[in-house]
């Protein structure tokens, strides 16, 4: 089992930064792929990015490439989430995923995920 508490939303201007993190219990956190998902009102859960459970490879969504950084750091059991350059549209919920299997690739496909977190509120102002 893993269990995922995301945390660091809040309120910032449009061009401005914010850091999510997700921090994991549970013996598994670091055998396994960890994305970002967001939803905004109204809308489906959308992909944001994702990063494989050996840290070397990363993937994001064409909106977010060049503005959004994904890590994560093995021991403190934590992904994060940079947001640098933020823009109105950028405003939705935020949730933290750990993918099904062990030591399989991320992807871009909510269902692939079977462990949430209860989101974190991002809102940009312009």
């Amino acid at each position: 089992q893993v269990h995922l508490v995301e945390s660091g939303g809040g309120l910032v201007q449009a061009g401005g930064s914010l850091r999510l993190s997700c921090v994991a219990s549970g013996r598994t956190f670091n055998s396994r792929a960890m994305a970002w998902f967001r939803q905004a009102p109204g809308e489906e859960r959308e992909f944001v990015a994702t990063i494989g459970w050996t840290g070397d490879s990363t993937y994001y969504a064409d909106s977010v490439k060049g503005r959004f950084t994904v890590s994560r750091v093995a021991a403190e059991s934590t992904a994060y989430l940079q947001m640098n350059s933020v823009k109105p549209e950028d405003t939705a919920v935020y949730y933290c995923a750990a993918h099904t299997l062990l030591y399989s690739a991320g992807t871009s496909l909510p269902g692939q995920y079977h462990y949430w977190g209860q989101g974190t509120q991002v809102t940009v102002s312009s």
